[in-house]
């Protein structure tokens, strides 16, 4: 529950949408589009981000679909990470985002509020990276499709207006083997100290990383890294370090240089899994 007074819109087409964010914008200073709405809560809870304004997704046809056709896998922007889960479309973003929160939060939470939000981990872009996810996306003036991999650098490229409405990706890769590790500080449901994503593909292992750095990536160089033959595992984590886009994450869940002990420790496990089955899972 938000505690101060917002304007609520719910609009049924994307088009109405976009009208209400320019009408609501010209009038209100902060103006969210809203899905699951968990994070925004918690926001104006804390009186940190309070709306003036909120338009509901939900409302959208487009962005509740969660469907296989013509071979691929179309997830709207407001599908819950309980109803992914509960599909067993996508067994690793289901997996992901059974890890992210508790049962209830999980009904709560959408796959494009975790893509867009605040909180730095947002796990569920991982399987997505490894898949070549394209996002559909909805703004003024302008509807286009770009994959993932193009337009997150760090976070979601959004420009003003704009919200995630569609996710698609190729049932082949919603089905390649996979193995996802999270490990926390302290219990089973918590932020990350580290989350690994892996997948096989084409007979080579692709890795996408939360909780190391202060936002999720995939690295194609420490992929390359990974699938050489001729390195040995040491030198190889020893490579990665050396290939993180940034300094290892530190705060009051772990110092970097424990998150890096985990992370090798991760990397050890799947690497001797894939080696001895040749496969992950």
């Amino acid at each position: 529950m938000i505690a101060d007074n917002f304007i609520y819109c719910k609009p049924e087409t994307k088009k109405d949408a976009v009208k209400a964010y320019e009408k609501l914008k010209k009038e209100s200073n902060k103006v969210f589009y809203y899905g699951g709405g968990s994070e925004i809560i918690t926001m104006a809870r804390a009186g940190s981000n309070v709306p003036d304004a909120v338009i509901d997704i939900k409302g959208i046809p487009e962005c509740n679909v969660l469907e296989l056709k013509n071979d691929v896998l179309i997830i709207g922007g407001a599908v819950s990470l309980n109803d992914i889960n509960e599909s067993k479309l996508f067994p690793l973003l289901g997996t992901t985002g059974a890890r992210i929160a508790d049962h209830t939060n999980q009904c709560r939470i959408t796959v494009g509020g975790n893509i867009c939000g605040t909180i730095i981990y947002r796990e569920t872009v991982l399987p997505l990276l490894l898949t070549d996810a394209n996002v559909s996306i909805y703004g003024p003036g302008r509807r286009r499709t770009l994959p993932l991999n193009e337009i997150f650098h760090e976070r979601i490229m959004l420009d003003q207006g704009e919200f995630i409405y569609q996710i698609k990706i190729k049932k082949e890769m919603t089905e390649t083997p996979f193995i996802h590790v999270k490990k926390t500080a302290n219990e089973k449901i918590d932020y990350p100290l580290v989350t690994v994503c892996a997948t096989q593909y084409k007979g080579r292992l692709r890795m996408a990383f939360s909780g190391i750095c202060s936002y999720p990536f995939r690295s194609t160089d420490i992929e390359e890294v990974i699938n050489n033959p001729e390195i040995s595992v040491g030198d190889k984590l020893n490579l990665i370090h050396n290939l993180l886009p940034e300094p290892p994450l530190t705060d009051y869940e772990g110092s970097g240089e424990y998150r890096i002990f985990v992370m090798n420790n991760i990397i050890e496990k799947i690497l001797e899994r894939y080696h001895n089955n040749a496969k992950i899972l």
